[in-house]
């Protein structure tokens, strides 16, 4: 039962992903090209330089926050890194033969015997 929960987890959070791809690779573009404008706003001494990088900033700001909805795509790609780790993991550790009481005991009563 928990492997199918696991499996319909996975299948709804791979069906999200795949919707949301298209807005997170634009929300991706926006950002780096948030990041290069306040690295070359940061460059610039020029007054009216500045207040050009400014408009330019809140024209890609207003397209970042359009693809906000892709931090559900964000969430669902670590809802499926968490299926696929929780899927791989072993039910019982391997048993160490040095922690098995009962080799313990043959190897003991055996080393009494003789």
């Amino acid at each position: 039962m928990k492997k199918f929960g696991l499996l319909l987890a996975g299948g709804i959070a791979a069906f999200v992903l795949l919707k949301t791809i298209g807005p997170m690779i634009g929300l991706l573009i926006s950002l780096v090209i948030l990041y290069f404008i306040y690295k070359q706003f940061l460059k610039t001494e020029s007054i009216g330089w500045k207040i050009g990088l400014i408009i330019i900033c809140l024209i890609v700001l207003s397209a970042t926050i359009h693809h906000i909805p892709a931090l559900i795509g964000v969430g669902a790609a670590y809802v499926l890194f968490l299926v696929y780790k929780q899927w791989n993991k072993n039910k019982k550790p391997p048993v160490n033969k040095e922690s098995d009481p009962f080799a313990n005991f043959d190897k003991q009563w055996n080393e009494l015997k003789k």
